[in-house]
């Protein structure tokens, strides 16, 4: 851990060497909850959010603050290891990206048709869940935009993974928005942080429908990884692929931390339990590593979620050009297939920390497995 920073209630464990002004003060709110348990936990790519900072980790006493899990709920990563290796998938890189980038809807885009799953035969009881499910049904297997994406790896023995970043897409926004304004109407004086109480019927009615949400979000990851599959085949034959891995890191979950059961909120945060595998993604361009949690209870056994930003997408889009983009990208031998080139701008590795230094402020949180190395990306 780097610091402990003290409030006027609850103190910050931090392991961020530097927390910008906005994101501290959204850090010491957080503090200051009355429903905030024990501490607060600030990861190393902190950053600016929406009411809560991204990258941090909030533990409440029976109650859920829609915004300390986000509006794209079980945003994560799904990656699967390959028998495939660098030189093969070199020779065809251009058309499997281009190829993914056909099959799969990214941005706004969606499905024309609904696609199946068996999740949408047994929602929650949710209003918002029951409006926006037959809209959901097109969304599974589509991308959206900002920092998602899809990427092709290899690792140090140059086997190939493969990728994916992406959550709940609108349907988990539209349910994030709904549920807040429940929450507002009980605390506004909170409100970007405003909860709702366990106890009420409305709280564990959001708690489920957040759950149903993240597991669309995983859902919608397998499917998009499954097509990948099958567009790598069909260029490169049939393969193996192994350790096949999902995570989450916009999420809540009742944990027991400190002798008590608690409602763990992790906000662009990975969770990090004893012998738990993880992805900690970097930006487009650098790094992505697969880690092995410590269980480290001051973090409340969690991690940082990938890089986190060091400027803002406004900036990121004045800064960096498509050109220089590519460019960069080129010379490190990686290609990129953009959709919509101004959100690729935003994702630049230079609006980016750099993540082997987020990496190292965390070694008494994960264990690194592998580190991998980007061979092509395709971004929203």
């Amino acid at each position: 851990m780097e610091k402990t920073i003290k409030t006027e209630k609850l103190p910050i464990y931090s392991w961020a060497k530097e927390i910008e002004e906005g994101a501290l003060k959204q850090a010491k709110n957080l503090a200051n909850l009355p429903v905030a348990y024990h501490h607060i936990a600030i990861m190393s790519d902190v950053h600016e959010g929406y009411g809560m900072p991204i990258g941090g980790v909030l533990a409440t006493k029976n109650a859920v603050v829609c915004n300390a899990v986000g509006v794209d709920i079980g945003c994560g990563m799904r990656t699967t290891r390959t028998t495939l290796k660098k030189g093969q998938v070199n020779e065809k890189i251009d058309e499997i990206l281009h190829q993914i980038s056909r099959s799969i809807p990214t941005g706004f885009y969606h499905h024309k048709e609904a696609q199946e799953s068996e999740i949408f035969n047994h929602p929650p009881a949710s209003p918002i869940i029951e409006q926006e499910i037959e809209a959901a049904k097109k969304q599974l297997g589509t991308l959206g935009g900002g920092n998602h994406f899809m990427e092709i790896l290899y690792d140090s023995e140059e086997r190939i993974w493969l990728m994916v970043h992406s959550g709940s897409r609108n349907f988990g926004y539209k349910t994030a928005q709904y549920y807040h304004k429940k929450a507002l109407a009980f605390h506004p004086e909170y409100k970007d942080l405003a909860w709702i109480e366990t106890d009420r019927k409305i709280g564990r009615e959001y708690f489920d429908a957040m759950n149903f949400c993240v597991e669309f979000a995983r859902q919608n990851r397998n499917h998009m990884l499954s097509t990948i599959v099958e567009i790598v085949e069909s260029y490169l034959d049939k393969f193996e692929h192994t350790m096949p891995l999902d995570i989450h890191h916009n999420f809540a979950s009742l944990e027991e931390h400190f002798g008590k059961q608690v409602y763990v909120h992790r906000k662009g945060a990975t969770r990090a339990f004893e012998g738990e595998e993880g992805i900690i993604p970097g930006s487009m361009g650098t790094p992505s590593y697969i880690a092995k949690g410590l269980g480290n209870e001051l973090s409340f056994k969690s991690c940082s979620h990938g890089a986190g930003r060091r400027m803002s997408r406004k900036k990121a889009k004045k800064e960096f050009t498509i050109e220089s983009l590519r460019e960069e990208l080129d010379n490190k031998g990686i290609k990129l297939v953009a959709t919509h080139k101004a959100q690729a701008l935003e994702e630049a590795p230079g609006a980016y920390k750099d993540i082997d230094e987020v990496i190292k402020k965390q070694n008494d949180l994960v264990e690194i497995l592998y580190r991998l190395e980007p061979l092509g990306v395709v971004v929203g």
